[in-house]
């Protein structure tokens, strides 16, 4: 409406509709396509017939894109291929005139099905971007224009930002802020592609040349990653458009990454990606290594199934966003199962907080279901197969039936009649004495050379009441006996497993043809094994139950909770996984690599502030330093507006740490960050040696280039905050540990270190979870926020994959 020419009657571009209603039988109706842009009549047709204004009810209005019109020389390149990406038909006309706004025209009619009238108005909407938006609201491909307002919102301001690309003189700088800002991303906006990509690629693709020589360089290694990951998704589609737009040439081939990163990355793209036939089956992708066994666009199910004995840790994470990956790669859904069949290990403390991970991660699941909700089928289940010879119960003592299990041995119990079977089957349900002794297990293959498939147990006796259901059962089924029937009949169509299970695959498929069920598909990825790391629940809950750590969201656990108190951001992880791909190679992982993601997301926006090591702290007086202390109000952060401001106090008398006054000498000019340059005239030692006090001038002409030493210091004053900065260690000594060595063998005696610090007075304002620098000392995370001056503020290190911090 922003054109002062805009009236309704113009939305033909000014000449208005030519048909109308008489209020008589006889009626006149006209089709006119016409705008400023296309202005012949395309037809025109008079139609006399009667019309039965009890017939109106059935009229059905259509909605349809009749014409895109734009210049020749001046294309919407990001209407167009987002178009093109969504499969929305498109009819272009390049005939506008040079200094037009794209526009598309639309029908909207009223065909009445009972009489041959029929009524179709042009309606028109113009402007690149409110084209691309429309495109982003009409297009199936999920979260295009954003999955909620605020993301919708965040996109709307990329869009504002786009065409600042076509600036020639603002290109790199803007390729400089684009690269920065998808440094630890996927996406421009959340973890989808959406409108607001399109819109930066286009931009980009759109300058010919200019970009495919930046894109050829190292300059821009983040640009370049998102810039191919997205060319190689919709490769036949981009290729097309840039083709006919941008020139001949179009935009090349995805230039090949030189960093590992970078190259990981591109792999990750390769691998997931490829078109859909017709039958909307996902084929023809560029890797087999990542495809989803017979996949179909729209109708893949998956599941999140963890057992509620622990946290969410690293490891589950990776299965987790794995199956929101390839419900979002397939259009299709994940749920998540809480597989507890085993009352012993399992809470409700644990489902809860399996829950608040799963938020955490922003994993978006259709339903939340438990095996537990199954019993009955399960049970029923089981007494079918005991009826069919399938199943029996065997009473043999747990380790002797392991070694049988081992040796090939056929139990005694093996080839007991049906009657008995179902005479002991009674006896378990009612966790008698008797049936307390037994089991049952799956009447299978004693020699297969898998072990996995000689007879496995399917249920065992537990008299332990259930969390969710109490005392009602006596008996819980194994998860290899419940998992195959409970994917089958929730509609799951592909069980992501990790390659642990795969001696159990086999299995698995035995036990549903057994059941007689639905096959599900099993698709496996290598299991996330990270350095100094114990994954294993049950051993990370002798920590928690011997008082080694805090709890299970403990800095120093690789739960979930527990690496984001310490500081990592979920967006790291993400990526960090999601690189790794659904390879089915095991490795063991470096934190490092995980912390460097991290350092790269928090580093462009956490604020800085100053902190001074309690332990010897030295007195720096200057001689002509304010007689009175001043205060002014700097940026927290030079790059990062958004960071806010803090007040600086200046004082003739400043606190720096002992480490630096030791390495300072006398006549030596230093710079005192955010303040400027000073020379040092006098050093005061104790009889050890040891700097007690520095005396010197303020020199602030002089040049900060030319001093060796930055320092960081503190006013005298009472207003600073009493700190306790945290380092963590891992818990244990040993990179890997073999098969059969004892964690216990190899535990970490000193994991935790604090030491006392002070802070500026700005500190008293952080929140629990902020994350903030302190100047030449690293990053940190508040744990603990100010409350009082004699409780100091705690603050957690956050490792940066490099350097050490001040606690080293």
């Amino acid at each position: 409406m922003s054109d002062p020419s805009y009236r309704p009657e113009n939305r033909l571009g000014g000449r208005g509709l030519c048909c109308g209603h008489s209020g008589r039988n006889d009626l006149a109706a006209c089709f006119i396509l016409c705008s400023e842009n296309f202005r012949g009549v395309l037809a025109h047709k008079e139609l006399t017939e009667s019309r039965n204004p009890e017939k109106q009810s059935s009229a059905s209005v259509i909605m349809e894109i009749k014409l895109a019109t734009f210049s020749a020389d001046s294309p919407p390149l990001a209407v167009i291929a987002a178009a093109k990406i969504a499969g929305i038909s498109l009819p272009c006309h390049t005939s506008a005139a040079p200094d037009s706004a794209p526009a598309f025209l639309f029908s909207n009619g009223y065909c009445y099905f009972a009489v041959t009238f029929a009524f179709i108005a042009m309606l028109k909407l113009h402007g690149t971007y409110v084209l691309l938006r429309y495109v982003g609201r009409i297009a199936s491909i999920p979260n295009f224009y954003g999955r909620n307002a605020y993301e919708s919102s965040q996109i709307d301001e990329w869009l504002e930002y786009a065409p600042v690309l076509s600036l020639g003189s603002a290109f790199e700088n803007v390729c400089k802020y684009v690269d920065d800002y998808l440094a630890g991303r996927t996406f421009l906006v959340a973890h989808y592609l959406s409108i607001a990509d399109i819109a930066i690629w286009s931009g980009l693709a759109g300058t010919g040349q200019r970009w495919e020589s930046l894109r050829q360089s190292k300059k821009y290694q983040n640009l370049v990653r998102w810039f191919n990951s997205i060319l190689i998704e919709y490769n036949d589609a981009l290729t097309e458009v840039t083709a006919t737009y941008v020139g001949k040439r179009g935009v090349g081939k995805p230039v090949a990454a030189k960093s590992k990163e970078h190259s990981g990355a591109i792999q990750s793209a390769k691998t997931v990606n490829g078109e859909v036939s017709e039958k909307g089956k996902a084929g023809n992708r560029s890797s087999c290594e990542v495809d989803l066994p017979h996949a179909e666009i729209g109708k893949v199910r998956l599941r999140f199934a963890p057992e509620p004995s622990g946290y969410l840790h690293i490891g589950h994470s990776k299965a987790a966003l794995l199956n929101q990956y390839f419900a979002q790669r397939y259009q299709g859904q994940v749920i998540v199962r809480f597989d507890d069949t085993n009352p012993t290990k399992e809470s409700n403390e644990f489902v809860d907080n399996l829950l608040k991970d799963i938020e955490t991660l922003g994993i978006k699941y259709e339903t939340v279901t438990y095996t537990s909700d199954y019993f009955p089928q399960l049970m029923e289940m089981a007494e079918k197969l005991i009826r069919q010879g399938k199943a029996y119960v065997d009473d043999t003592p747990r380790e002797e039936m392991q070694k049988e299990r081992m040796n090939g041995i056929e139990s005694k119990c093996r080839n007991n009649s049906v009657e008995e079977n179902l005479k002991l089957w009674k006896e378990m349900i009612a966790g008698s004495e008797r049936g307390l002794q037994c089991c049952l297990r799956g009447k299978l293959d004693m020699q297969d050379p898998n072990k996995s498939l000689r007879d496995p147990v399917y249920y065992r006796c537990n008299p332990t009441p259930h969390h969710r259901i109490g005392s009602k059962y006596k008996i819980y089924p194994t998860y290899d006996f419940a998992c195959p029937f409970v994917d089958a009949i929730e509609g799951i169509t592909h069980a992501l497993r990790s390659s642990e299970y795969h001696d159990r695959n086999a299995q698995y498929y035995r036990i549903q043809e057994d059941m007689g069920v639905r096959k599900v598909h099993i698709y496996e990825f290598s299991r996330l094994n990270m350095v100094y790391t114990l994954l294993s629940k049950r051993k990370l809950l002798w920590f928690v139950q011997n008082g080694k750590v805090d709890g299970w969201d403990d800095a120093r656990f690789p739960t979930v909770q527990g690496i984001v108190r310490r500081g990592l951001k979920i967006e790291a992880l993400i990526q960090f996984i999601l690189e790794q791909g659904a390879s089915k190679n095991l490795n063991l992982m470096e934190w490092d690599k995980l912390w460097t993601i991290n350092k790269k997301i928090i580093d462009p926006v956490c604020p800085r502030h100053t902190a001074v090591i309690e332990e010897r702290r030295v007195l720096f007086s200057l001689t002509n330093g304010p007689e009175k202390p001043f205060v002014r109000i700097i940026p927290r952060h030079k790059k990062f507006e958004g960071a806010g401001e803090k007040a600086t106090t200046y004082t003739g008398r400043i606190w720096i740490d002992y480490a630096d006054a030791q390495s300072i000498s006398v006549d030596e000019e230093v710079t005192l960050m955010d303040w400027g340059n000073a020379i040092v005239k006098g050093i005061e030692k104790d009889q050890d040696g040891n700097v007690t006090q520095l005396t010197g001038v303020l020199h602030l002409e002089g040049s900060v280039k030319t001093t060796k030493l930055k320092l960081t210091w503190l006013p005298e004053t009472n207003e600073l905050i009493n700190l306790s900065l945290v380092e963590f260690d891992y818990l244990i000594t040993k990179k890997k540990l073999e098969e059969g060595e004892d964690f216990l063998d190899v535990l970490n005696p000193h994991t935790k270190m604090e030491i006392a610090a002070v802070g500026d007075s700005n500190i008293r304002n952080l929140k629990r979870g902020e994350v903030l620098q302190l100047e030449r000392k690293g990053y940190f995370i508040c744990d603990a926020p100010y409350v009082r001056p004699s409780k100091p503020v705690v603050l957690y290190a956050i490792p940066d994959g490099r350097q050490q911090t001040c606690l080293k």
